[in-house]
Formats: structure tokens, sequence, C-alpha cells
């Protein structure tokens, strides 16, 4: 008897999945109507499901013991909690849009590890959706079910989260990073192959577990906001990068001029990453990684020790460049190395983990992987 048998004790009508993500570069743009650049993993969130007739939706996961249900009639912001609120959010904002779905069964399973930074949440949204979705037949182009992920997110969840993950897990290629200007709302495929350049990109989980929910980030897109207002400009995306000194010269405040150099700066450093991928020099983008991440410690202030002490030995084990990656306080890192060098830079990092005391870190495949779709 599968799973899903057993939990709801009917047969499944398909499977949905929709991947996490890691982002190269443009960390903390992508709220200022930025550039970022994320690609898709092979770990996602799989969704089984069926339908029902009676307006309820009933949620189960591998990792939670009890069922939950909420019916579609009564769902509204903060009625549904804890990791249940995710799916609650997607089935909400298709509501509110008026597509016609209704009651289903839900099995949520996942390879994703949660708090890593590599978009579970969004995942988790964009499965439920498309798995709503395809229960009754109903297209959506993949970029408007980010939209209504993410406004699920914010509105539902309470996340004041920018669209990028969103996108990441509806709209990335296999073999391709995803080039997303999000005041243009426009999308361009960047053939991403490491392995081609006798390159890997690594991804190492630091096992400090972040929450986007937590103040910290929400202060973080505040500041920008109000950077911006007291600039007189819609969105920090709009201050030139020739312009940044002066810009910053009408602040008068210290913090909130280290939060705008970085987000100005990063938009740049995406801008130049991309030049260098179209350009063949995919070894030269390492040290706009290195680049990114001092930004992110000393200008955004979202790194943690676990976070530091991984660049930092992965560089002096010999990458090319190595960053954050993520929301910040917690996550994960990734280093663009030599493949040659790939264990050495591992065990460099466990050995200095195990030396300053932090939890052993794992590592994940980073092939660039393809966005949401129906399994079977």
């Amino acid at each position: 008897m599968s799973r899903f048998v057993e939990v709801f004790g009917v047969e499944a009508d398909g499977v949905w999945r929709a991947p996490g993500r890691v982002n190269l570069i443009g960390e903390h743009t992508d709220y200022n109507d930025g550039l970022v650049l994320p690609i898709a993993l092979p770990n996602q969130i799989t969704i089984t499901a069926s339908a029902r007739t009676d307006g309820v939706i009933a949620v189960a996961s591998s990792g939670q013991q009890d069922v939950v249900e909420f019916s579609l009639d009564s769902l509204a912001p903060d009625s549904v909690k804890d990791w249940a609120a995710y799916p609650a959010g997607a089935a909400w904002v298709l509501l509110q849009d008026k597509y016609e779905i209704g009651g289903a069964n839900l099995l949520v399973e996942s390879d994703l590890p949660t708090g890593a930074g590599l978009s579970s949440s969004a995942a988790l949204l964009c499965a439920t959706a498309v798995a709503l979705l395809g229960l009754h037949s109903i297209e959506v182009d993949p970029a408007e079910v980010a939209r209504l992920a993410q406004r699920a997110e914010n509105q539902y969840v309470g996340a004041p989260v920018g669209l990028m993950d969103q996108m990441a897990s509806m709209c990335c290629t296999a073999g391709h990073a995803l080039y997303f200007d999000i005041r243009a709302m426009s999308t361009a495929q960047i053939p991403f192959d490491p392995p081609a350049d006798g390159l890997a990109l690594l991804v190492v989980d630091v096992k400090a577990p972040h929450r986007h929910v937590d103040g910290e980030y929400a202060a973080r897109r505040k500041s920008c906001e109000q950077a911006a207002a007291e600039l007189g400009v819609p969105a920090l995306r709009s201050i030139a990068f020739e312009d940044l000194d002066d810009t910053l010269a009408r602040l008068t405040d210290e913090v909130t001029r280290r939060r705008v150099r970085h987000v100005v700066t990063e938009i740049r450093r995406v801008e130049d990453a991309v030049a260098l991928m179209h350009a063949g020099r995919l070894r030269d983008v390492g040290p706009l990684f290195t680049a990114s991440h001092a930004s992110l410690r000393d200008d955004f202030e979202i790194t943690v020790p676990e976070l530091d002490v991984a660049v930092d030995t992965a560089l002096a084990a010999g990458a090319l460049g190595a960053r954050m990656t993520g929301g910040g306080f917690g996550g994960c890192i990734i280093a663009l190395v030599e493949a040659s060098a790939t264990k050495t830079v591992l065990d460099a990092i466990d050995k200095a983990f195990e030396e300053n005391g932090f939890s052993a870190p794992s590592s994940l495949d980073a092939t660039p992987s393809a966005g949401a779709s129906r399994i079977s």
C-alpha cells in the first residue's frame, strides 16, 4: 500500500513537484527592484494529490504525524498555523484570484533541508499551487504562479520575501541560471555548466537555521524602503552605480548608507557575473562571489560565524570564490572550485567546523535543474 493510500484511503490523481533554489549572486536585491541569478536544485518538494468534493483540503507530511484539515470556505490569513500555513496560503491566494479549485488531499514529501536557506517555503507554496491547479486542469503561466506564491507568503504566512525564490522554483531550466530583472519583470536563461569548465559549484549547509519571518529580514527590507523614500526614488535599483558616492553623501545615517551600498554594488556584481558567463569566463566569477560575501557581512550585516568560517575556509583551501547565499542569518554558502579540489575544500570546512565547535555541515548537489512540473 502506498503512503498516500495509507494516509487518505484513496488513490492519488497525480504527483507534482517544485524545486528549491540556490542564488548564485544578487542577494537582497529582489525587493529593491534589482537583479538576481538563481539556479533550481535537484532537491525538491513533491506533492501527491487527489481531488475532494467537500471543499476541504487535508494535508499530510512525511515529517509530521497528524493530518491537518481546513475548509476552503473559512480560509483567511492566520487561520491555519505552523507548516500547514503554506499549503493553506497557496489555496487562499488561488481563491482570492478566482481560480476554481476544490478540496484536495495533499501528501507533502521533501528532500530539501529546512532552515538551510534553499527556499523550501517557496517550493512548498509553488508545489501546492501547481498541484491544486493541476487537479482541475487549470493552466497558468509559471511566472504568474510565482507571483501568486509570493503573495501567499507575504499576505498569508506573513513573511516579507521578494519574488526571486518563487520565480526560480517555477521558471528555471536545466543547465541554466535564471537572470531575473525584477523591475522589468523579464527573464533570460544563462547557460551555466561548471563541469564543462572543469569546475564545481559546492553548496554547503552550515546547519545554522534561519527564518524569514524573524524581524531581522523585515528590518533590512524596511531600511531599504526608507532609504529609497529619503532619496526620492521608487526603489534602490534606481540609483546608478556611477552615482553611488554622491548618493551615499546625501544620507545622514551610517547604517542606512551601508545598506544602500550593498544593494547598489550587488546589482552591479550580478551584471558583471552575467557578462563574464556570456564571455565563457566562469572562473572569473569567483571573485564576485567573494566580494558579495564581504558586502553581506560588513554592509548588510546578515552573516553568522558559521557562514563566515565556511567562506574563509573554502577560500583558504583554494576556492575561486565563495559567499553566503539566501536570506542570511544561517543557511548555506556556495563555493566555486576546481573540480579536482572539491574534496579538499569540503574536508577543510569539516575540520574548521569541528575546531570551532559548530555542528557538522553537509553538502548538496548543485546541478542546475528544471522548475516546477507534473511528475505523473
